[in-house]
């Protein structure tokens, strides 16, 4: 299998090496997303993430397909974590093997761009004391 692709509700850290590990690759590259403390000097307390699973995860496997070809990649990892999250836990994670390191450091910035611009997944940020919706949600 050349690409993992889910929606899960936590995120393994350490099985993201073994996923993408190939003999015919050189270079794996892997972007981590985390909930930070401050959102514009405010402090955050977590964040929830809510998704259209069926349409996230066709939309994540057409990115991840985009990227095998145009990079040559031998594997490609995506997924992202659903529910609420706390200050420092991991939340999206995309990698990228290949040959060479450049090829996967391209395709990682293009797999958590796109992702963070295309894939039906909302954020919201929670504060002390108030809520808010990052994204559009429906």
């Amino acid at each position: 299998m050349n690409k993992i692709i889910e929606i899960v509700s936590s995120l393994d850290t350490n099985q993201v090496y073994a996923e993408l590990s190939h003999p015919n690759s050189g270079g794996i590259c892997v972007f981590f997303g985390a909930v930070r403390e401050f959102t514009n000097n405010e402090q955050v307390t977590g964040l929830e993430f809510e998704t259209y699973e069926a349409m996230a995860l066709k939309e994540m496997n057409k990115l991840a397909d985009t990227a095998l070809e145009k990079w040559g990649l031998n594997k490609v990892v995506i997924k992202h974590a659903i529910g609420k999250k706390e200050v420092q836990e991991p939340v999206v994670v995309v990698g990228a093997s290949s040959a060479h390191r450049s090829a996967c450091f391209e395709a990682c910035r293009f797999l958590i761009d796109t992702l963070k611009e295309t894939i039906p997944i909302w954020k919201k940020e929670i504060f002390k004391n108030k809520s808010v919706w990052v994204s559009a949600h429906p």
